[in-house]
């Protein structure tokens, strides 16, 4: 049995979005690409329809991949983790850092993570430690950079 993929409905849209593209412009661009290389000749034919060659079948093996998420989706119920007290999937959490700085995550799961928009997925080292944490409860990490202790500001 294969595992639910947790998404925000967010998430969702962004996936049908890029599936729908991929399948449609994606497709025709690699197709013409395709079409290009062969009406080049033997001389050049080799290296450019290779390259062209990979690029479907990169393009094809994402639409799949989509696909497969989106057939195993699990909607994350963003609403119940806002009223939530304490920090579960879907929650946006505010910590103090050890250095008295704040940084905002919102935990979601792995195939939505992009720590550079503050979105962690529930399974990283930090998304783990915060889990059922309420607000002002101290919180230990263990990260490549470093054991760290940081404080839930609010959870909403």
């Amino acid at each position: 049995m294969e595992e639910h993929v947790l998404l925000t409905r967010e998430g969702i849209e962004k996936l049908k979005q890029e599936l729908s593209e991929l399948r449609t412009s994606g497709r025709a661009e690699v197709a013409a690409a395709i079409h290009e290389a062969q009406e080049l000749g033997t001389a050049q034919i080799d290296g450019q329809y290779e390259d062209a060659k990979n690029r479907q079948a990169f393009l094809e093996g994402r639409i799949l991949e989509i696909e497969r998420m989106l057939e195993r989706a699990e909607v994350i119920d963003e609403e119940a983790a806002h009223r939530s007290r304490e920090v579960r999937i879907g929650s946006t959490v505010k910590v103090k850092m050890p250095s008295g700085t704040t940084q905002e995550f919102q935990l979601v799961g792995p195939a939505e993570a992009n720590p550079s928009e503050g979105r962690i997925s529930h399974e990283s080292p930090v998304g783990q430690a915060l889990l059922g944490k309420k607000r002002n409860d101290k919180v230990d990490v263990s990260t490549p950079g470093g054991d760290a202790t940081m404080t839930v500001v609010s959870v909403r």
